[in-house]
This record gives structure tokens, sequence and C-alpha cells, in this order.
């Protein structure tokens, strides 16, 4: 049974767990990373990433995704596609180990590295519900070509909500980039670049309340915050990008989590539970991004590395 146990099973494919991979895999730790169905990074849907060093053209979300799958597997680490359920602690000869129950089996482990990112954050207002898949959309990559020479609205103010808007010129008539603030938190550079683009309007200080239409998108009910004034925004089709929520639910306890569901740990990318780490968006940090996402991941790795190395008396001294 023993040659059935992992050494660390990366639940995540995004850049933090492939990069946990490559670092657990070059330490020959017997390493499996675990990816979801659906995807659980930003990056493979972003279209242009314009911020990460070594492609100063700008590389797509996908093909970067696609370069650091390539490396974990010339060092060995295995891959499959299975959403996990819950995670759980056990003893194997005195020594500790971590079940993975998956859709499809059960996994053991001496360590776990948590890499499994977040999900787009719902508006939670009328009509989204409704209209998902049939003009609502949290991804512009993926449906932009259906709104060609059509209007939608984008919500949100962050980089991603400007970027997807940018992306979305290509295709759309008119972009309305909604805000509830009277200035963007995007990176300086791309809210130069929306209020140069003829094609986006921002609508300041606005929330959006209801979403209309009848067996497609119409119109979007919007309020503005600062006089209260409600007017209809007619569009057909409606791009959500307000924030991200950790995939974190599985862990049931496990771990200690902050209200938003985020993984807590140290610098060392410990969580509250030994031979547990934690890494990139699911983890409570200030910046989510790729970069820091990879950084996550190599800690992560160490930890767990040594951690394994100690549990199994092969530390070195």
């Amino acid at each position: 049974m023993g040659n059935d146990i992992y050494d660390v099973i990366i639940i995540g494919g995004g850049p933090a767990g492939l990069t946990a991979g490559i670092y657990t895999s070059r330490a020959r730790l017997r390493t499996l990373i675990l990816e979801s169905f659906a995807p659980s990074t930003q990056a493979v849907l972003t279209d242009l990433i314009e911020n990460y060093p070594g492609f100063p053209e700008g590389i797509t979300g996908f093909d970067l995704i696609e370069k650091f799958k390539k490396q974990a597997q010339r060092f060995s680490a295995e891959r499959a596609t299975e959403n996990v359920q819950s995670i759980g602690k056990d003893t194997l000869d005195r020594k500790m180990i971590w079940r993975v129950k998956t859709d499809k089996r059960a996994l053991q482990s001496y360590s776990l590295i948590i890499a499994s990112g977040a999900r787009a954050r719902p508006l939670g207002i009328p009509g989204e519900n409704q209209f998902k898949g049939k003009g609502v959309s949290y991804c512009a990559v993926c449906d932009a070509p259906f709104f060609k020479g059509k209007d939608v609205l984008v919500v949100g103010g962050g980089n991603t909500a400007v970027q997807e808007a940018l992306y979305l010129t290509k295709f759309a008539s008119r972009v309305y980039l909604l805000h509830r603030r009277n200035r963007l938190r995007a990176d300086k550079i791309l809210q130069e670049r929306a209020q140069d683009n003829p094609k986006i309007e921002v609508l300041w200080e606005s929330i959006p309340l209801e979403i209309t239409g009848d067996d497609k998108i119409g119109s979007v009910k919007i309020k503005n915050v600062k006089n209260n004034v409600t007017s209809d925004i007619k569009c057909d089709g409606v791009f959500i990008f307000i924030g991200w929520d950790p995939n974190t639910d599985f862990l049931n306890g496990q771990v200690k989590r902050d209200r938003e569901g985020y993984i807590i740990t140290d610098d060392h990318m410990a969580t509250s539970r030994k031979g547990i780490f934690a890494c990139g968006d699911c983890r409570k940090k200030s910046l989510r991004q790729v970069i820091t996402a990879c950084g996550d991941g190599a800690t992560a790795a160490y930890s767990a590395q040594l951690y394994v190395e100690n549990l199994m008396g092969r530390a070195y001294d």
C-alpha cells in the first residue's frame, strides 16, 4: 500500500500549482497534480498577459499555462483531471497521511498543497441566473465572438474588467464599463488605453440592479449611487468582473480560512494543519497575479519538501 502513497498531492493546475509541481518533482518527490474540469485560474482565461517577465511582447494566458504544464511534465510530475470533493486525516505506520477524495477515486499523500484558485464572483441581482449562457458571461475570451457588432456592458473597475473591456472592443460595437466609483482600480496603462478607445464608454458611480429581457438580454437597469437616479442601458450582453471567490469549500473546516473563504498561511505557505500548504489565488494575500502565484508555489513546494523529508527521516542535517 505504501507504493500507492504520494509524497505530495497538489490540488489545482494553475500557475501556483504547476510551479509547485515543477519544484516538488525536481526534488524527486512523488507528485500528483489534480486539475479540476473547470478552470480554477484567471490566467488561462486572460487574453494577454503583459507583466510576466520574459515575454516582452506579452503572452496569452492559455499559452503561458501550457508552457507551465510541459515543464512540470518534463520533471515527471503526474497530472490528472478530477474534482476534489473532500480531504481528511489518517495514519499509516505511525505517520500522519492525508486522504483526498475525488469524483473518481480515493488518494493518499504525506502532504498536500492547496492551489485550487478562485472562481468569478456573481453580482447576485435579478436576471443574472436567468441569462447565464444567454448573454451573461464571466469570460470575455470565451464569449466575445458571440457579440460581434453588438453592444455589451462590463461590470467592474479592476485590471480584469478593464482588460476584458478592451478585448471586447475587437468584436462589439460599443462597450459600456460600469463602475461604482469615480475612478478605476486598474493599472494606469490599462486606464489610459480604455480612455483612448472610442468604443468604451465609462458609466461612473453606478451599480447594476437588474438584467432584463425575454429570450435574450434587452437591457440592464442601473442606479447612480450619488444621486440615486435609475436608468436602463440597452445591451445584448453583460460581462461580470467584480472579483473572485476562493475554491475552498471542499476543505470543510480542515484548515483556517478568513471570512471570505481564503486560506490563512504563514510566510512559508503553511496552513493551520501540519502537512498542508496553500498557494496562489486561494490564499489570503494582497496581490493576486501570475508572478505572485508562481512565487507562492515555489515556496509551498519547498516547505512541503522539508516536511516530507523530516517525516520520512530523510532531512538533510
